[in-house]
This record gives C-alpha cells, structure tokens and sequence, in this order.
C-alpha cells in the first residue's frame, strides 16, 4: 500500500509529501496569500491529468502527435450537503488529427483512466483517529 503523508502548515495551508514530491493544497482567503489550490481543485485536476495520461499513451502508441494534447476540466460543486463535486466535463483536444477509425478507441482509454476508475466503483474509505502526544498549550 502507498502512503501520501498530509501536514497542517499555517492557516488553512496543508503540505503534502508524496513520493520524495512535496506540495501545498490552502483554501482561498481574500487578504491572504494562496499557497496552492484547494483539495477539491486537486482532486479535479488529478481526473484531468489522468485522462491527459491514458490518452497520450493510446497516442503515442498509435504513432499519432501527442506532445502538447490538452485537457481542460470544467466542474461543479452540487448544491446541498454534504459538499462534494457534482459534475464534471472533461474536453480533450490532441494536438493532431485522429483518425475517424480510431477515435472511438481512444475514447475507450481515456474512459479507463484510473483516477476515473476509482470514481465509477469507488474505494472502500476508512478514517482512523490516531492517538497524539498533548501539544502544548499554545499550540491547540
């Protein structure tokens, strides 16, 4: 099993660590600067790019341009509770031209990205509390 290891910073600014790769996800505040986007942005993003992934493959694979295929993701929180993103339209634009007879196949292989996987049979979620030493006062 992977591990990602998520540590509040200051405010509403989290670092993540993955990999030997680290990042920031903060919430967006008026009179503050943003250290990065919001975990739902991220969320969103990781769709894009893992449709951005499987479609490269499939090009490239296919001998056809892939350098520069984009992907643009527009979406939507759903109204109501509980939170959580509601629609998602994903546009993806090959820097060339695909072929009629292929491009059927290469909608199949986005479709079987696995962030998009994950999001049709969704994961069993668990959330543990683990036990902490008590901070200090001044840091509660």
């Amino acid at each position: 099993m992977a591990t990602v290891t998520v540590t509040h910073q200051d405010g509403d600014r989290f670092q993540i660590d993955v990999r030997g790769h680290r990042l920031w996800v903060d919430q967006p505040h008026r009179d503050a600067a943003e250290a990065g986007p919001t975990p739902t942005e991220l969320f969103v993003t990781s769709l894009a790019a893992c449709v951005g992934h499987y479609a490269m493959a499939f090009l490239r694979r296919h001998e056809l341009a892939y350098r520069g295929l984009r992907v643009e993701c527009d979406w939507a929180m759903r109204a109501g509770r509980p939170a959580r993103v509601g629609r998602l339209g994903l546009r993806v634009t090959p820097p060339g031209e695909v072929p009629a007879e292929l491009r059927d196949g290469l909608r199949e292989a986005m479709a079987h990205c696995t962030v998009h996987s994950s999001l049709r049979q969704p994961p069993m979620v668990t959330i543990d509390l683990a036990e902490a030493p008590l901070a200090p006062a001044k840091d509660r």
